[in-house]
C-alpha cells in the first residue's frame, strides 16, 4: 500500500497583512524623522540659509 503525501502549502502564502502594515508604519516613522531633520527649528535648510546670508 503506498500512501499519498498530500503538501499543505496554505502556510505559504507570501507577505501576510501584519507584515504590510508594520512596513508601512516604520517607512513612515522613516520620512517623518527626515522631513523634520530637512526642515525643523534647527534643520538643514535654516542652517543653509543662516550660513549663505554670513557670506
Amino acid at each position: 500500500m503506498k500512501k499519498q503525501i498530500s503538501i499543505n502549502n496554505d502556510n505559504n502564502k507570501g507577505i501576510t497583512l501584519i507584515a504590510l502594515v508594520v512596513t508601512i508604519i516604520i517607512l513612515l516613522i522613516l520620512a517623518g524623522i527626515a522631513i523634520r531633520t530637512i526642515t525643523g527649528e534647527n534643520g538643514l535648510l535654516r542652517k543653509s540659509t543662516k550660513c549663505s546670508r554670513k557670506e
